[in-house]
């Protein structure tokens, strides 16, 4: 129940990573952290969303390099 409870939390936590990441890649927008005071927890708030930007190339990387993907002529 509760590693039930810590993988979904986990995934969460991964998915709006991947959010910001993409947010950040498509509009410019990005969170300040650098308006964090606490430098141990800008650390991991830079950590947390250069993970998003890893977990957001890997998928982009495969839809770029998948068949089931083609890129939209509107762009």
């Amino acid at each position: 129940m509760v590693l039930g409870r810590l993988i979904h939390y986990g995934v969460d936590a991964v998915l709006l990573s991947t959010l910001l990441a993409g947010v950040r890649r498509s509009s410019g927008f990005t969170l300040e952290t650098e308006k964090i005071t606490d430098p141990t927890l800008r650390s991991v708030a830079d950590k947390y969303l250069g993970f998003g930007e890893s977990i957001f190339d890997l998928v982009q990387g495969t839809a770029v390099n998948s068949t089931y993907f083609k890129r939209d002529s509107r762009r």
